[in-house]
């Protein structure tokens, strides 16, 4: 048995899909002095509290279950017990109708809504130095890390107390400030369609699930859907018996494996002196007699910014890309991601189906699942896609490539349904200027400008809404990776500015 795992120590991390250059330095207050010393307050008052209210949140897996509904679930059963329990010893009203919480202060008629999540996506708890559901705060120091810190818990908690403050400090407000929790934006919005239309939303909105400065536009969200036919071809030659990879479609996958027999010594001290030469991503081969086994070990992140992680899946295939490999089903599999995918992030080799827009930048193309079936291997790959083309044209270059691809390679590929998502882009929020000085006092990064993410959020569902928070422009975003966390730094200066935020739009 020979194995081998090069030491490769290089990490991929990039700035957001949409990159903007923002200089920093110093800028004139342009918040007002009640905004100023309430979001002083609140950090002098309420950091300890705010942590407190994290590690409460954080032990309830709310991951969605297929086939119960939120209103069944266990988890999020005691996770909105919780809520209810932290609201109301804040002296806030809470209303619960199902999917939907509400937590506010305030009769006024004229609203602020802040939009959140308390819905999770799936761990891989082997993967965690603790459990993702124990907020921990010292294997890193500074760094809050746990299963929703950063996607959406940690903003619930720093909402709860900027509203704390504002309560406190009993600031005369012209809007009743409402905090809105959503129970299945990660798996289902159909329920917060059906809430919406039967209840009056609050006339200005912001959501606290993407980044700063402030998100007016959003990728609409994909998936192409690909079978690769199962085939038993006899034969004495190397071929690909198995291949897998991915957690879930929102998540670049870190693990992806591969399975080859009738292998030998010679193929293997090939791959192995291929595998020296990636950076960023490493891999564990191991010959058994005849057989090979191949894991390769990426680095996790969230979908819309595939250039924050390391994709295993098209990594491993393309260490397997000397070979021309057998039309078996796994062997197809490997072929289509090396011809049609690569290692690029933008859809350049499938066929005519690449684009960009000036603001929203380029559609990214992620193989993210593969799934075993019985006679077949899926291929599920995420797309993030721009204005610029319809969902018809899109669906055609897509269809187009895996039909010429099939017949160039006499290759069994069937496609799926595939799902084409609509981008999104809020052009009338009266309230972006405010969220931009708020922003900039802060931060100190002048003349801050809205951006477009590839991620999509309920901003699109609620009036005027845009996204603010809580991730800074030019960081990594951690939220659906096998690494979640918050610095307790952001977490702070999202107190300041949620707090600040509020208080502005609350008074005008």
């Amino acid at each position: 048995m020979l194995k081998i795992i090069p030491l490769l120590s290089a990490t991929i991390i990039s700035c957001a899909l949409i990159s903007f250059s923002l200089p920093v330095e110093a800028k004139t207050s342009t918040v007002s002095n009640f905004a100023q010393t309430t979001a002083d307050y609140a950090v002098s008052t309420y950091q300890d509290d705010m942590v407190n209210s994290l590690r409460q949140l954080v032990k309830h897996n709310t991951l969605a279950k297929e086939g119960v509904s939120a209103n069944d679930n266990p988890a999020h059963i005691a996770f909105k017990a919780e809520l209810k329990k932290q609201a109301q010893s804040l002296g806030f009203d809470y209303s619960d109708d199902g999917y939907v919480v509400v937590i506010g202060f305030g009769k006024q008629k004229q609203r602020v809504g802040i939009i959140t999540h308390g819905d999770v996506q799936p761990v891989n708890p082997q993967k965690w130095k603790k459990s993702p559901f124990e907020l921990d705060t010292t294997s890193e120091p500074g760094r809050l890390i746990g299963r929703g810190t950063e996607d959406d818990k940690g903003p619930i908690s720093t909402a709860l107390y900027a509203m704390k403050a504002i309560k406190d400090k009993a600031i005369e407000l012209n809007k009743r400030i409402e905090l809105y929790v959503y129970m299945a934006e990660e798996s289902d919005w159909e329920p917060l369609r059906a809430y919406i239309k039967t209840h009056e939303l609050p006339q200005t909105n912001i959501t606290i699930d993407a980044e700063y400065p402030v998100v007016t536009a959003e990728k609409g969200y994909g998936t192409i859907k690909l079978v690769f036919n199962k085939q038993d071809k006899p034969t004495i030659s190397p071929y690909i018996s198995a291949f897998s990879g991915g957690f879930f479609g929102s998540q670049i996958p870190e693990d992806a494996s591969a399975t080859i027999e009738n292998a030998n010594i010679v193929l293997l001290q090939r791959l192995m002196r291929k595998a020296r030469n990636y950076q960023g991503v490493s891999f564990d081969l191991e010959l058994k007699d005849s057989t090979l086994t191949i894991n390769a070990l990426g680095k996790s992140a969230h979908s819309s910014k595939p250039d924050d992680g390391v994709n295993a899946i098209p990594y491993l295939a393309d260490l397997l890309s000397s070979t021309r490999w057998e039309n078996n089903g796994p062997g197809t599999l490997v072929n289509f991601i090396n011809d049609n995918i690569g290692l690029g992030l933008e859809g350049e080799k499938f066929g005519n189906i690449a684009y960009k827009d000036d603001f929203m930048g380029p559609m990214t193309v992620a193989p993210t699942v593969i799934k075993q079936h019985d006679t077949s291997i899926e291929l599920n790959i995420n797309l993030r896609r721009p204005q610029g083309k319809t969902k018809q044209q899109l669906n055609d270059e897509i269809h187009q490539a895996v039909v010429n691809w099939n017949n160039k390679f006499d290759a069994d590929v069937t496609e799926l349904e595939h799902y084409i998502g609509d981008p999104f882009i809020q052009k009338d929020a009266p309230h972006i200027d405010t969220l931009l000085s708020v922003f900039s006092h802060f931060t100190g990064i002048k003349d801050a400008k809205p951006i477009a993410i590839g991620g999509g959020t309920n901003s699109r569902l609620f009036p005027n809404a845009v996204s603010f928070g809580p991730s800074m422009p030019n960081t990594e975003y951690t939220g659906h990776s096998e690494h979640e966390f918050i610095t307790m730094e952001q977490f702070i200066l999202n107190l300041k500015m949620y707090t600040a935020v509020l208080v502005e739009l609350g008074q005008q």
